[in-house]
């Protein structure tokens, strides 16, 4: 389904060849949940791949919203993203350890403020030092560079929208947390956040997804097949969503690479719905 010009995914292999090239940018868009240690930061610091600067998604977001790295404006995107050294010209190539979970995320911004030149490195850090290929240390501070964001909303949902959504039903919702978080057998990483799920939502665990022995994303048929068996409607309209709107886009990636580049990404997520005053939840098996 998906060709070397339209797959989100670039190899290593083709990584290796390009990395030298003046319009190719890498990021390093790594991040774990509140409390992991050590920091992204600091593993970006003791090895990142040649030339990468720091995504860091919480620095990437509007700073006035409470909820965890909600998207910016686009004005801010433009600025942070230029600060990063990149211009609109430039092809951005993104990775992140390589337990898919937020290089997708990164990569759905940049398509949600107009920038379509965006790919993700397969297999990420872990499958580049599994080859043996090169890493730097310390901080990349590239030359700034002018990027120009515009936004496009049908890329996102809001909780008012996701509400409205419980009622009519108009669009298939996917969660991407494991599934003792999503039937609210197990609590949530962040404090103060009920357990259960969005009613009527499916479960598809991002971590399906990706060989963990690789960091490599499953072949299409093994990612269709994760999509299906969990009641999902491929030709429906979707939404995805997660703890707090990161690993929703793996969801979103690989529907992306199965042709279904229409959906959607609940920014929001668990950590806004799942609020003590929140709309009402569900638990249990979808």
């Amino acid at each position: 389904m998906t060709d070397t010009a339209t797959d989100p995914l670039v190899s290593t292999e083709w990584l290796a060849a390009h990395i030298n090239d003046a319009n190719v940018k890498v990021l390093d868009a790594s991040f774990k949940l509140p409390g992991v240690l050590p920091l992204p930061k600091d593993d970006y610091l003791a090895a990142h791949l040649p030339g990468a600067a720091f995504f860091d998604v919480d620095a990437v977001s509007d700073h006035s919203n409470p909820l965890p790295h909600m998207y910016p404006s686009a004005e801010q995107f433009g600025r942070d993203i230029g600060n990063l050294g990149i211009s609109n010209a430039d092809t951005v190539v993104l990775y992140d350890a390589g337990g898919w979970v937020a290089a997708p995320r990164a990569w759905w911004m940049f398509l949600a403020f107009g920038h379509a030149n965006v790919r993700i490195l397969n297999g990420g850090l872990k499958k580049w030092r599994a080859e043996g290929r090169a890493t730097e240390s310390g901080e990349v501070k590239p030359k700034p560079a002018t990027f120009r964001a515009s936004y496009d909303a049908k890329r996102v949902r809001s909780m008012q929208q996701l509400v409205a959504n419980v009622e009519t039903r108009a669009e298939q919702v996917i969660d991407a947390r494991a599934a003792d978080r999503f039937e609210g057998r197990a609590p949530e990483p962040r404090a103060g956040i009920r357990s259960g799920h969005i009613p009527g939502a499916r479960n598809v665990p991002y971590n399906q997804l990706f060989d963990a022995a690789t960091g490599e994303m499953k072949p299409l048929q093994d990612l269709r097949a994760a999509f299906t068996g969990a009641g999902v409607k491929l030709d429906a309209p979707i939404v995805t969503s997660c703890g707090s709107g990161v690993s929703a886009g793996v969801l979103t990636l690989a529907l992306y690479r199965l042709g279904v580049t229409d959906t959607a990404l609940y920014d929001g997520s668990w950590s806004e719905w799942g609020q003590e005053k929140g709309p009402p939840i569900a638990t249990g098996p979808a």
